[in-house]
């Protein structure tokens, strides 16, 4: 797994990066009443702001980790914001995405300097 500073987690799975908030994030966001996610097919680029989650406490963008297409989306998180609270870096990941570049993964932090970071 690797994480980004705006405290998202991406993690290769089946030849595609599954990306979702991290756990420290949905807690600092309170419960989610809202998640507005991107349509499979659409590509994004690194840093494109392509979903909307809103809290109790603020509305936060999420950003492309990187480059590629959407495969998959999770509408279960949709229809089911609160699961983003439960599980934030399990079942209520957000979408999947073919990357362009794997390579591009390489420049987030691993977990322990993660943990470093948030620490």
């Amino acid at each position: 797994m690797k994480f980004t500073e705006e405290h998202e987690w991406l993690r290769e799975e089946d030849g595609l990066i599954v990306v979702g908030i991290t756990e420290h994030a949905s807690e600092q966001l309170g419960d989610v009443v809202f998640v507005e996610l991107p349509e499979a097919g659409d590509t994004v680029s690194k840093d494109d702001e392509i979903c909307v989650l809103e809290s109790v406490k603020a509305a936060s963008d999420i950003l492309a980790p990187i480059d590629g297409e959407i495969v998959e989306v999770n509408e279960a998180i949709v229809s089911e914001p609160g699961k983003v609270n439960d599980d934030p870096q399990g079942e209520a990941w957000f979408f999947k995405i073919k990357a362009d570049d794997v390579s591009q993964m390489d420049d987030y932090m691993d977990e322990a300097e993660y943990k470093k970071f948030i620490g």
